[in-house]
């Protein structure tokens, strides 16, 4: 089993991690390792489900936060194990490997905390989850919220995504529907024998065009929805006149809306466009509202030194929310590096998020 030591620096122990190769699926060895090393923290309950590990305080403090991770990356594409660089155009220090950016860094991060905050001002919960990078239903953090939900229970939680050491709260909702249009087939020789669907879609990509962004302000915070065509398909043979076009929108949606006034949403955008036959809901995933109202979050705000933005994007922060916990996202790294080939952390983004996490436990 990879031996992992937390009384390194977390740079070295994000080396350390990056190096357990734990494409989803394949996390048992880091999970071994993880919790092999929490269980002689005596200040920490430590449980596991599967390959999800979770260690806890438990000193009676009147408030607990979340402090999440996973665990798993996507494949290694020739990177690993973990080098040490230096950013050219920039001269920054960077560990460079698959994970550095999402999210073993982060995960790092939660593991010196651990070992290093044993009087924390609130009691803590740190979660290390399974399969974060592959479908829904295998989710680590889900199946500990279908088998102990008690496990989640907080007042705040943070992810530590990559967010290049910014605090991101909260994150938008998604939805993705069908805009049906339909016809009548004919031969393309003889259009006027039939009806195309494809040409019938035209006022529906006109609406979604000619739309307009809705800004919401949740929590502070301004979420800047979006509404966008992402696929379209129709017809069955090149000289067949089609009887259907299925356009396939995605909408991303600010936390204050639920599924259903989401849903309510996309049909009054397209009440009244021509020829739009059906409108169906394919998939669907609600946001999380950052809580920034909440003293855990302000104090968490007012230690980083940071302002807080909005999170566009869908993260692991909404299942905290369907819970009733508030989220938001912190931790080193780049996004736009995530699942690259190229995927490296700033070393002193390891650094500040360690110390603003440490500061606001602390302080």
């Amino acid at each position: 089993m990879p031996v992992l030591n937390l009384h390194l620096s977390a740079v070295d122990i994000t080396e350390a991690l990056c190096n357990i190769e734990s494409v989803s699926g394949q996390e048992a060895s880091i999970a071994d390792a993880i919790e092999t090393q929490l269980r002689d923290l005596k200040h920490l309950e430590v449980l596991r489900d599967g390959n999800a590990v979770v260690a806890r305080t438990n000193l009676g403090r009147a408030r607990r936060v979340a402090i999440a991770g996973h665990i798993d990356t996507v494949p290694v594409a020739g990177n690993l194990p973990v080098e040490h660089r230096v950013d050219g155009p920039t001269g920054e220090a960077m560990l460079w490997g698959r994970g550095t950016v999402d999210m073993k860094a982060g995960v790092a991060v939660q593991l010196r905390l651990a070992t290093t905050v044993t009087e924390p001002n609130v009691d803590v919960t740190y979660i290390f989850y399974d399969n974060e990078e592959v479908d829904a239903s295998l989710n680590g953090l889900g199946r500990i919220s279908r088998n102990h939900p008690d496990w989640l229970a907080a007042d705040f939680a943070i992810l530590g995504e990559p967010t290049s050491a910014q605090i991101e709260g909260g994150c938008n909702g998604t939805m993705r529907v069908e805009v049906v249009t339909r016809g009548v087939k004919a031969h393309s020789a003889r259009p006027w024998m039939g009806s195309n669907a494809i040409h019938s879609a035209a006022p529906a990509l006109a609406t979604l065009a000619a739309h307009e962004p809705v800004e919401l302000e949740v929590d502070g915070l301004v979420y800047r929805e979006s509404l966008n065509a992402v696929l379209i398909a129709g017809g069955i043979a090149t000289n067949v006149i089609a009887d259907e076009c299925v356009i396939t929108v995605n909408y991303r949606f600010a936390p204050s809306r639920d599924a259903a006034a989401a849903e309510a949403y996309v049909r009054e955008v397209f009440a009244g466009t021509p020829n739009v036959a059906e409108i169906r809901v394919v998939d669907l995933a609600e946001g999380a509202r950052p809580g920034l109202d909440l003293p855990e979050a302000a104090s968490f705000v007012a230690a980083t030194g940071l302002s807080a933005r909005p999170k566009y994007g869908w993260t692991d922060v909404a299942r905290f929310s369907s819970l009733g916990v508030p989220a938001v996202n912190f931790g080193p790294g780049d996004p736009s590096l995530a699942h690259a080939d190229n995927e490296a952390v700033a070393i002193s983004e390891i650094y500040a998020c360690e110390e603003a996490l440490s500061k606001w436990l602390t302080g």
